[in-house]
């Protein structure tokens, strides 16, 4: 019989997805469920969106074997953060594998001269403070050992500045430190950060009044990219996979920017 030690890597595996319910998070969870994961836990903040994303999945594949379960969880609100994070953890009574966070809200794009403390502080809540946490309680639920991971998500801003970005960038560049010292404290379980460019989800429907609009800022992204396109979720996601799968990667920040970063 042949064998299988590459496309089974993911099998039998258990893995939490913080920001599974939409765009990449979503992406993730599809390609768990046809890798056969054994367990897949999504998180979002609302429980209808957890829910409906549950239905979605199983209506994708009715024939899968993977054990799906939807946890809500508000990582929005700074009173409120940390005890939720612990919350979300004490409801999955099983050792996990894998934690990837995806979770992500608007950006906080403001000029410099109007960017206070109270919308600084907010603006990292989901994206910076929330992934730390996650972190910090999530390695205990974790499988000892260097076949376990946790991958963060950031973005290309990291290290391609724009205007008006500032807040969203210093967050963004703060999860590459965050990653390195994190896979240090926490080794040998792998920790590692993705940073994709723009990547086309479900976020562009809502920021356009037509689909003409949408298209010209599809097309004007893509411009900038070596690929002439925005990144589909599809590939992207082969960048999570890959950080689950390679057992000799920690601490590293994988790009899957379509070559923005050369342009």
């Amino acid at each position: 019989m042949a064998s299988h030690k590459y496309t089974t890597r993911l099998a039998g595996t258990s893995v939490l997805i913080v920001g599974g319910t939409s765009g990449l998070g979503f992406g993730v969870a599809e390609a768990l469920v046809e890798h056969g994961a054994s367990s897949l836990y999504l998180s979002s903040s609302r429980e209808a969106k957890v829910n409906a994303s549950i239905d979605r999945l199983k209506k994708s594949y009715p024939d899968a074997k993977t054990n799906i379960v939807g946890l809500a969880c508000d990582l929005g609100t700074e009173e409120t953060l940390e005890s939720n994070i612990k919350d979300l953890f004490s409801k999955i009574d099983t050792k996990l594998d894998h934690i990837v966070f995806t979770a992500g809200d608007p950006l906080g794009m403001k000029p410099l001269a109007d960017v206070d403390l109270a919308f600084f502080k907010k603006c990292g809540m989901v994206r910076f403070f929330a992934p730390f946490f996650v972190t910090k309680y999530g390695a205990s639920h974790l499988n000892p050992g260097v076949n376990s991971s946790i991958t963060i998500t950031t973005g290309a801003v990291a290290e391609h500045p724009n205007n008006n970005w500032t807040t969203v960038a210093s967050y963004a560049a703060g999860l590459q430190g965050m990653t390195r010292n994190l896979a240090l404290e926490l080794k040998p379980i792998r920790v590692n950060l993705i940073q994709p460019g723009a990547v086309e989800t479900e976020l562009w429907d809502g920021a356009f009044e037509n689909e003409e609009d949408k298209a010209k800022a599809l097309k004007a992204f893509g411009d900038k990219m070596a690929t002439g396109q925005v990144g589909q979720v599809e590939d992207v996601t082969e960048s999570y996979l890959y950080a689950m799968k390679d057992r000799n990667v920690t601490g590293t920040v994988i790009r899957t920017d379509g070559g923005s970063f050369v342009m």
